[in-house]
């Protein structure tokens, strides 16, 4: 069992998971990168619409990879190769934007 005490995006608390401190704060180290990505790209400011797309790029980032697993597994070949590599961050504030102008246009 770990602990992860958080300091983002003007927020403190500290939890514990069943998983161990080192990968807690490996997965924090993530989220804190996606969101100042999204800080620095200019398009937000407010921490919690930071918080919020961040959730949603992890959330992009997870279906499309269950979707590459289940693929392979279903022997379906995609049409071109796949990077798993950091996104740039033009890529980044591209596909962002695209996010919150769906996300607008549904409000």
């Amino acid at each position: 069992m770990g602990t992860l005490s958080i300091n983002t995006l003007g927020t403190s608390f500290t939890i514990q998971a069943s998983e161990d401190t080192e990968y807690l704060n490996k997965l924090l180290g993530y989220f804190e990168r996606i969101s100042s990505q999204i800080k620095d790209s200019g398009i937000m400011q407010d921490s919690t619409q930071i918080a919020i797309m961040s959730g949603i790029m992890l959330c992009d980032e997870l279906y499309k990879e269950k979707s590459r697993k289940i693929n392979a597994q279903n022997g379906v070949v995609p049409d071109h190769d796949a990077e798993f590599d950091e996104e740039s961050e033009e890529e980044l504030k591209r596909r962002t934007q695209e996010m919150i102008n769906k996300i607008d246009r549904v409000l």
